[in-house]
């Protein structure tokens, strides 16, 4: 099996001013130190008014953080009010942006061709993407899990080329365990991030399949990441609420790491 060095990503959703968000930043990198040697990657993926203080703090610092994203547009430029280009996000230098995040499905009607769309414009610009996949309690519940997981595993990846899918990372996000405080078990997360790996094998081989990182992100906390994150299928986590506080999220890099 390919070696995949594990990516621990924190969304800040909506959160942290650029104040809060450098402070917040310098603790966690004052935490982690720098003796992971590669072992773990870390990215940050905060608000769009973060990022250029985050940017300039990460480089200065030559901090061992990757800075984030948590969407974009998939086009360069034009009239789209409110929207931020991935051309704009590669000029911050920005390494790794979300598509298709749950909460952009749900709330804000994103469609499979729109997660596409942005995951071909990310790869564009020289970024990476990570997609997005999950189910309802209620698709859960009438065992439609692997139709919405792989449907979406499938959308979000046409016309990505082998070897750009072995690159990037996916990222499994019941929508069922996010902000409710509850977490699939280790082996049903392990299972679904199995069928998200095997659809990737279907869609772009056995080779991609096992380069391709994939994360969990649903209630991911300190007590229950290193059990996760010691199932086969699971690359990572992408982690919300835990991620504002710097020493949270440092306990679960570092248990990641021990």
């Amino acid at each position: 099996m390919a070696t995949r060095i594990p990516l621990i990503s924190g969304n800040w959703k909506m959160h942290h001013n650029h104040f809060e968000a450098l402070a917040t930043v310098q603790k966690l990198s004052y935490l982690l130190g720098d003796d992971r040697n590669g072992r773990v990657e870390v990215s940050i993926h905060a608000p769009f008014t973060d990022l250029r203080s985050l940017q300039t703090s990460i480089e200065q610092d030559d901090m061992d953080i990757s800075l984030g994203a948590q969407h974009c547009h998939w086009e360069d430029k034009g009239a789209f009010t409110g929207e931020v280009s991935p051309a704009m996000l590669a000029k911050l230098n920005v390494r790794y942006v979300i598509a298709g995040h749950s909460e952009r499905r749900e709330v804000f009607g994103e469609t499979d061709e729109w997660v596409n769309n942005k995951v071909l414009a990310i790869l564009r610009h020289g970024m990476t993407p990570i997609l997005c996949c999950g189910e309802t309690l209620d698709e859960r519940e009438g065992d439609r899990t692997e139709d919405k997981v792989a449907g979406q595993v499938r959308a979000g990846l046409a016309g990505v080329s082998p070897e750009q899918v072995g690159a990037l990372v996916l990222a499994y996000e019941p929508i069922w365990a996010i902000g409710t405080g509850r977490t699939a078990t280790a082996d049903d997360a392990q299972a679904t991030c199995a069928l998200v790996r095997g659809t990737v094998a279907e869609v772009a081989g056995a080779e991609a399949a096992a380069a391709v990182r994939v994360q969990y992100g649903g209630s991911v906390k300190p007590a229950n990441a290193a059990e996760l994150m010691g199932q086969p299928d699971i690359d990572g986590a992408l982690v919300g609420g835990a991620s504002l506080d710097a020493d949270d999220f440092a306990k679960i890099v570092r248990g990641i790491d021990a």
